[in-house]
């Protein structure tokens, strides 16, 4: 399906919203307005309504056509921080959120949804057949189920809307003010939309059209919220309810929630999809399984990208390594963490943790290459992160920041490090890689990784003149394998969750069945989510659903947690030792740049309504805490 241009999504709308406009007192048709009538004649324009819904559907994290004002929220709230330019790295590297971040209230939205939903037989019976219309009424409906989802879990309860709020011009329009739903009921009604419609919905085989496994997958998901919710906010201190549910899910109703996203998760598992195993290097693999748009077999939704220019985004050209990008401009925005890295286990079930300091911690640990260090990870960690020395696009992205000197007198290294990447010591060997990592310079790592998921690997990629059509995953089916897993451990069916998480880490490189029914937890669940979900939007609502993040992210400064940490390699300057002499050595440190503690607070579980809602709307119960 083709995806119109934001231009012409404006145009569409202002045709609906002046559909009923009358001629001008020279009775001339205006050229630039198309009735609804008229809309509803011309399959074209039929198309293009429908595609502009899709078009609009948030990527709060992720890839979008305007630049970076959205992909920064990936170094705001997910392992990584913000290397970028323009003097904004303080600005973006949030620290401390405030009382309406992440919300959404968008009725503009569900306006034109309920407009469109009506209208399709309305007007729609002279062009398409009755099938066709089915099929698009629940296209409509499933796009106004995933904006109540979008912003049931920002805001809590909203107002369900879904009919069309008509003014009657007799001065008083408080009538059309509604209440918000209670939170559960806002769910329900995602949950029994998906049901109603995903018969008629069809088997769409684009990826950017929903079909019936994508309403599914939207159910599992919504349901694993719901359930979470039920169970974990009855656990957290100060409770954050309303007194009349607009806020809260009662705790009972939370295995009726998880049984429904384990349900909704076997009718996808049980469709056309499997997990991508095309590729025989690891690592490799995992990477195409979200970039790869031929003969996926794994991404069952996503926001594609047209080869036409005006449809392709910035994302690769603002995070491409430092060292190889291809012109003078820009790179290297959203840097990973260690913490990330260290996240991803050993191969051997072994702790993560990297290997810097020998075991009685009174030397380094020496390796003969940078990636020595990263040897026997987790395939997942390759996949998502370029670390130092890895390949990428054919090229190897080196990282050094500086030399480790041996002094003899001292018994000790000084260290060496320079502003000037690329440039070599007085050896005339090199001081710091073309990547870094660098302390304060621009563009360029802060934390000794970059980012390799949703970096497009093809040639050209990096310039002004050619941008990327990578596109955006909504839902893949490593998700959904980690919705079920999670749903059937919250109901206490070890045994349903065990294959599905040794499935992915078999997938990654772990010998099968690495884990069994005594060494699967929620946490280990919870890190597998982390782990292979890592920049696709779920970091930071997996937390408030757990009711984690305010643990997690406590502003503790002793809270390795709430800190961005990097890993410094450095080359080894040692004559007459050739067990160290040129051999590398790592460093872990605050990333620089980084500022305070990360700090959510309670009232971030749920973004506050704005004063404007509740002067629009008295009925509106605010959010607690704020």
């Amino acid at each position: 399906m083709k995806i119109i241009s934001k231009y012409f999504m404006f145009i569409l709308a202002f045709m609906l919203s002046m559909g009923s406009c009358k001629k001008d007192y020279l009775e001339r048709e205006p050229t630039f307005i198309v009735d609804n009538e008229q809309l509803w004649q011309d399959q074209k324009l039929i198309n293009g309504l429908l595609a502009s819904f899709y078009d609009r559907i948030p990527t709060d994290m992720g890839l979008n056509d305007q630049g970076g004002s959205q992909w920064r929220n990936m170094a705001n709230y997910d392992d990584a921080m913000w290397s970028g330019g323009s003097n904004e790295e303080w600005r973006n590297n949030i620290v401390n959120y405030g009382r309406g971040s992440w919300g959404m209230y968008d009725y503009f939205y569900i306006r034109d949804l309920n407009l469109s939903i009506e209208n399709v037989d309305t007007f729609g019976s002279k062009t398409l057949t009755d099938a066709e219309r089915a099929q698009l009424k629940a296209e409509f409906r499933f796009i106004r189920a995933y904006i109540y989802f979008e912003m049931v879990k920002r805001m809590g309860g909203v107002p369900l809307v879904v009919n069309q709020l008509l003014y009657d011009f007799k001065g008083d329009p408080t009538y059309l003010r509604q209440p918000r739903a209670k939170e559960a009921e806002v769910y329900d009604f995602i949950a029994s939309e998906l049901d109603a419609i995903k018969n008629d919905i069809g088997n769409n085989v684009s990826k950017s059209r929903a079909n019936k496994y994508t309403c599914m997958a939207l159910k599992s998901r919504a349901m694993l919220y719901a359930g979470s919710i039920a169970k974990y906010n009855a656990l957290l201190t100060p409770n954050v309810v309303t007194p009349g549910g607009e806020v809260g899910i009662p705790a009972l109703r939370a295995n009726e929630y998880f049984q429904k996203s384990l349900d909704a998760a076997r009718e996808v598992m049980a469709g056309p999809y499997s997990l991508y195993k095309s590729n025989p290097i690891l690592g490799e693999n995992f990477y195409e399984a979200v970039v790869k748009k031929t003969n996926n077999t794994e991404v069952i939704f996503a926001r594609d990208f047209l080869t036409s220019k005006s449809k392709k985004h910035f994302f690769s050209y603002e995070n491409i390594a430092r060292g190889i990008r291809e012109d003078n401009l820009s790179s290297s925005s959203i840097v990973p963490s260690l913490n990330l890295v260290e996240n991803y286990d050993y191969l051997d079930g072994s702790n993560g943790a990297l290997k810097t300091r020998n075991v009685a911690n009174t030397d380094y640990i020496y390796y003969d290459k940078t990636t020595d260090i990263f040897a026997n990870k987790d395939a997942r960690l390759y996949g998502t992160v370029i670390y130092p020395g890895a390949p990428f696009k054919g090229l190897t992205v080196d990282m050094q920041a500086g030399v480790m000197v041996w002094n003899a007198t001292t018994n000790s290294y000084q260290t060496v490090e320079s502003p000037d990447l690329g440039g070599n010591y007085t050896d005339g060997k090199l001081l710091v890689a073309a990547s870094g990592p660098n302390r304060s310079i621009q563009e360029v790592s802060n934390t000794g990784f970059y980012l390799r998921k949703y970096v497009d690997a093809n040639d050209g990629t990096s310039t002004r003149g050619i941008q990327s059509d990578v596109w955006w995953i909504w839902f893949r089916l490593g998700e959904i394998y980690l919705n079920a897993a999670e749903a059937a451990f919250e109901l206490g069916q070890t045994n349903t969750a065990l294959p599905l998480v040794n499935s992915l880490r078999e997938r990654a490189g772990f010998p099968a069945n690495s884990l069994n029914a005594s060494t699967l937890t929620i946490d280990k669940i919870r890190n597998e989510r982390r782990n292979e979900l890592a920049f696709e939007d779920h970091r930071l609502w997996d937390l408030k659903r757990w009711r984690q993040a305010d643990k997690v992210w406590n502003g503790n400064v002793n809270n390795p947690d709430t800190r961005v940490y990097a890993l410094y390699p450095y080359r080894v300057i040692r004559p007459g030792d050739s067990t160290r002499d040129g051999k590398y050595v790592f460093v872990k440190i605050v990333a620089p740049k980084f500022g305070a503690p990360r700090f959510f607070q309670i009232f971030n579980y749920y973004a506050g309504f704005g004063q404007d809602i509740i002067n629009n709307n008295p009925l509106i119960v605010q959010n607690p805490f704020n």
